[in-house]
């Protein structure tokens, strides 16, 4: 995590906690600050070093606030902040990490109850007590207990968007170090699963304790947890950090076995067997007429890259994104592996917000910075009011289409990208569109989305959706808000046969909150013939970046560059929308 994101953090972390005291005015304060240091593209820290009036450019950032910033720079801590934690003892992020608890709730419930966990809570549910306090009831309650189990998994995971720039960081820093020879992310973090336990770090040296030394001095480790002398482990915001040192000849067989997942390296290994060959974490060993079971036993012929452990096997290497046991060794045995889409080959993004829902920037600011992405085409699909969004824009007074005549005089003064005129439109209980049939066939593009009852079965729901005439996307089809709710179950194969005959798109939602659809759901949609849209869905130009978080989670999918909407030439996009 960057410093900025981390003094960000702890606004956010401030603001719950005068939410929690009932304090008004001031959490919306914190929050909006915390969202434009988040996107700041300098150095918080080095801004700071020349006083809270220098960090008072950043707007949203008023005297007081600016001079937190500044007191955690120079000292580690927030005063007042520790002050807030000692009045209110308790786990807020685990704690409003169950659906339906915020922190105000949180505030209601300690004071009540004296409620400071999730162990806490759940006793409290379990005991009938939640319903008995003033602002709450049975069915609350009920709600809460049913909601601790998913959150007490999620709470111990941490979502891809905050452990990979994490763990790049760190990468970043062990590169510059002279004995480092070889450094690479491993584990769930490098297959890009949505959400990671402990960020795994592998480095190939000759000087493994020079190595251990460096990694433990890093200054973005809060707690050394161990040090050995080749493998040491740091906690940082709460999350573990595991890093092994291997000899350099060893490093592909090493960062192979570690990068998983386990049953992708169980049927490699049942492969080696096959062939008389030995399989491990250091290497690739012929060990015909062998008997020993030393690890390193007989004749290694592979282990020092990647691919090289592969090709023992006859195998081409596979992508870390498709080691999941799902196929992926039969089809690089059968040669047929897909060719994966790279970030590179998105040429737009067809699910954008600005100001005039609930994002941060004008249009004219998010064309601009899609522009200065070097993107081909940006779609604005602010939300339109309906069940489950508040702010969106208005689609009853006029207020959408006036929108619509904006962008369409944006898109003509343009010469360097094309705009899209659209909406994220309101999928109801029922499947149907909350936008006028008439309206929707204004627009360039509609994207909808589901954003109310968001439990149960939903594939009915959808193929509705999915079958009007005028929708082009589903967005995040399931509504899912990872480490926070499940979103709704979903035929996906059933879905995807409708949305391909309809030519409706499906949305990878690069949001790393959601990346919804998840791979495997990427996976049965491309199979049943659907066309994949990677979004960013983003709500300021900094979310531009997610697309990253997007195009790999359909890379789990085995998306190839065809696969996805907006890999393709604008006319080509034209066509499919009309």
């Amino acid at each position: 995590m960057s410093g900025n994101e981390s003094i960000a953090d702890l606004l956010e972390a401030f603001a719950d906690f005068l939410d929690a005291k009932d304090v008004e005015y001031k959490p919306r304060a914190y929050r909006r600050a915390a969202e434009n240091i988040a996107d700041y593209p300098g150095d918080i820290a080095t801004l700071a070093e020349d006083g809270a009036d220098a960090v008072t450019e950043i707007e949203g950032v008023g005297d007081a606030i600016a001079s937190k910033v500044v007191e955690y720079v120079e000292t580690g801590t927030i005063e007042e902040l520790d002050e807030l934690r000692e009045e209110l003892p308790v786990d807020m992020d685990a704690l409003t990490s169950v659906e339906g608890v915020g922190p105000k709730t949180v505030g209601s419930l300690h004071e009540a109850l004296g409620i400071e966990t999730l162990d806490d809570l759940e006793a409290a549910a379990e005991a009938s007590e939640i319903q008995d306090v003033s602002g709450f009831g049975a069915k609350t309650e009920q709600n809460i207990l049913a909601g601790i189990d998913f959150a007490r998994q999620a709470h111990e995971r941490q979502l891809l968007g905050e452990a990979r720039p994490r763990g790049e960081a760190l990468k970043r820093y062990l590169e510059r170090v002279d004995a480092v020879e070889a450094c690479e992310l491993a584990g769930s973090l490098r297959r890009w699963k949505a959400t990671i336990g402990d960020v795994d770090v592998l480095v190939g040296s000759d000087d493994a304790q020079t190595v251990v030394d460096a990694f433990t001095d890093w200054d973005g480790a809060d707690r050394i947890i161990e040090a050995g002398t080749q493998k040491a482990s740091v906690r940082t915001d709460g999350v573990r950090i595991d890093l092994r040192v291997v000899a350099p000849a060893e490093f592909g067989a090493a960062l192979q076995y570690f990068t998983g997942s386990k049953d992708h390296n169980v049927a490699l290994r049942n492969r080696a067997i096959e062939r008389d060959l030995k399989m491990n974490e250091y290497g690739v060993f012929d060990v015909a007429g062998v008997e020993d079971d030393d690890q390193r036993a007989g004749d290694r012929i592979a282990g020092e890259t990647e691919p090289s452990m592969y090709g023992a096997l006859e195998l081409p290497w596979i992508a870390p994104e498709l080691r999941e046991n799902r196929g992926e060794v039969h089809a690089a045995a059968e040669n047929s592996l897909p060719d994966l889409v790279e970030t590179e080959a998105v040429r737009g993004d067809l699910h954008v917000h600005t100001n005039l829902s609930d994002g941060n920037e004008t249009i004219e600011g998010m064309v601009e910075a899609a522009a200065e992405r070097g993107d081909e085409y940006v779609a604005i699909t602010d939300h339109a009011t309906g069940p489950g969004m508040v702010g969106g824009v208005g689609v009853e007074d006029e207020q959408l289409r006036e929108q619509l005549t904006e962008v369409r005089a944006l898109d003509e003064s343009r010469e360097d990208i094309t705009v899209f005129a659209g909406v994220e439109a309101n999928i109801t209980t029922d499947g149907s569109v909350s936008v006028a049939d008439e309206l929707l066939a204004e627009l360039d593009l509609v994207v909808a989305s589901p954003h109310a009852g968001l439990d149960g079965d939903g594939t009915d729901r959808l193929i509705t959706a999915a079958e009007h005439p005028h929708v082009d996307v589903i967005g995040h089809p399931t509504g899912r808000y990872l480490n926070r709710r499940p979103g709704l179950d979903l035929d996906v194969e059933r879905l995807a046969t409708v949305a391909a005959g309809h030519d409706t798109a499906l949305e990878v939602n690069a949001n790393p909150q959601r990346l919804d659809l998840g791979g495997s759901a990427v996976k049965q949609a491309i199979d049943a013939g659907a066309t994949i849209a990677v979004n960013t869905d983003a709500h300021r130009p900094a979310s531009y970046e997610y697309v990253r978080f997007g195009v790999h989670t359909a890379r789990r999918g085995w998306a190839e560059a065809a696969d996805v909407l907006n890999t393709w030439p604008i006319e080509d996009v034209k066509s499919f929308l009309s």
